[in-house]
């Protein structure tokens, strides 16, 4: 089976965005736990940013061992020599070179014309290709750029000895049909060049990355720039472990594997919302609070007889302890006799129906049932039914 690589940024897109940022010690954290996750290339910040970054990217180089570390450069001489000097210590760097193509930015951003664009990149890439062991050139916007520019420009990179091209969705726009495409028109464009490997960095502006990325996989692309939980500028990157969960489910669909050790997902994204303080939102694929979760009765009680009816993938595979089910005003009596059953307390089908029906009063006032209010019912119940016989026998008793 091929294997698609997975490049992680959450150590440098990922801690752009807004209340993200890591000082050097928490970089080292997250960085060593990606290496045990199983990511082939860890982007570990911008180093012309600030001595800070800088010193953050030489500490994570020379801390990880048996993935690569790599370094974003904008292709200009002081950004390369800083990137170059940070990834210095590193087992395995790369340089990481980037210039925009798109006519808009080209034109509003970076005030250069195309052939100036061009020279640029070729000068630059050939530079880093003489200081570094592995160099991957990324189009800044190549989603809006013209296409007949777009292939003058990954040329251009190829030539000069970039051995990765990626052509990100910088703003989220593109759709994943358009996508597809764009990667196979520049897979057969640089036919000549077959050890190049294609990569897709998508952002979430229009809730697309992660299909985007799979689209492009599709179309052969043989790396996914990404990040842990989906973080990154505005609204995110391409989730890891939503496009790594999507490669083992559906590997029979696309063909491919990754190292990701998924069993290691969970765990990964519980820290990382540790040291940005910052918690996903519960109905988040993979690793939300409700991934696993199950309250409709219909669901719960298929779940019960066999979890495949309504989960594609074990919460355990991924690291998540175990799945709930979730007691509330939509819930089933299986699951409540299940749940009751698990705190100790098997019950008799007409001791159900009164803890089923004191269950969902509860409910529709508190919104869910907590084991709290599970073992109140319970005993409430057993207390009732345990009195109702000896005031019958008094009753019975007067009237004599």
């Amino acid at each position: 089976m091929e294997h698609v690589h997975i490049f992680d940024t959450t150590l440098r897109d990922g801690e752009q965005s807004p209340g993200f940022s890591m000082n050097r010690e928490e970089k080292l954290q997250l960085a060593r736990q990606l290496e045990e996750l199983g990511v082939d290339v860890i982007e570990a910040g911008f180093p012309i940013a600030s001595p800070g970054d800088l010193e953050a990217v030489r500490a994570v180089s020379a801390e990880i061992k048996s993935c690569r570390v790599a370094a974003l450069a904008r292709a200009r001489q002081e950004d390369v020599d800083a990137a170059l000097r940070a990834i210095e210590p590193a087992a395995k760097p790369r340089l990481h070179i980037f210039l925009a193509s798109s006519d808009l930015h080209l034109k509003h951003k970076l005030r250069i014309s195309r052939s100036e664009a061009l020279e640029q990149i070729a000068t630059m890439v050939r530079y880093g290709v003489k200081n570094c062991e592995e160099v991957e050139f990324s189009a800044e916007d190549a989603s809006r750029t013209d296409l007949d520019f777009l292939l003058e420009v990954i040329e251009a990179a190829a030539s000069a000895g970039a051995t990765i091209i990626n052509l990100p969705d910088t703003v989220g726009y593109t759709t994943p049909e358009e996508y597809g495409d764009m990667f196979r028109l520049a897979r057969k464009h640089l036919a000549a060049y077959p050890k190049i490997i294609f990569s897709a960095h998508c952002h979430n502006d229009l809730g697309l990355a992660v299909a985007n990325s799979l689209a492009a996989i599709a179309a052969g692309a043989r790396q996914v720039e990404c990040t842990i939980n989906g973080i990154g500028e505005r609204a995110g990157n391409a989730s890891l472990e939503e496009v790594a969960v999507a490669l083992h489910v559906r590997k029979g669909l696309y063909g491919v594997g990754t190292r990701i050790l998924l069993e290691k997902i969970y765990a990964t994204s519980r820290m990382l919302s540790s040291i940005t303080s910052i918690n996903v939102p519960p109905n988040k694929a993979v690793v939300g609070a409700n991934a696993f979760a199950h309250e409709a009765g219909i669901h719960q009680d298929g779940i019960l007889k066999n979890p495949l009816t309504y989960e594609i993938i074990l919460p355990e595979k991924v690291g998540v302890p175990a799945r709930r089910l979730v007691l509330g005003k939509h819930s089933g009596r299986n699951a409540l006799r299940v749940r009751l059953e698990e705190l100790g307390y098997p019950t008799t089908n007409a001791e159900l129906a009164e803890c089923y029906a004191m269950a969902t009063a509860r409910a529709d006032a508190a919104k869910q049932v907590t084991d709290r209010d599970l073992l109140s019912i319970i005993h409430k119940v057993r207390r009732g039914r345990d009195h109702a016989p000896a005031r019958t026998t008094a009753s019975a008793a007067s009237t004599r």
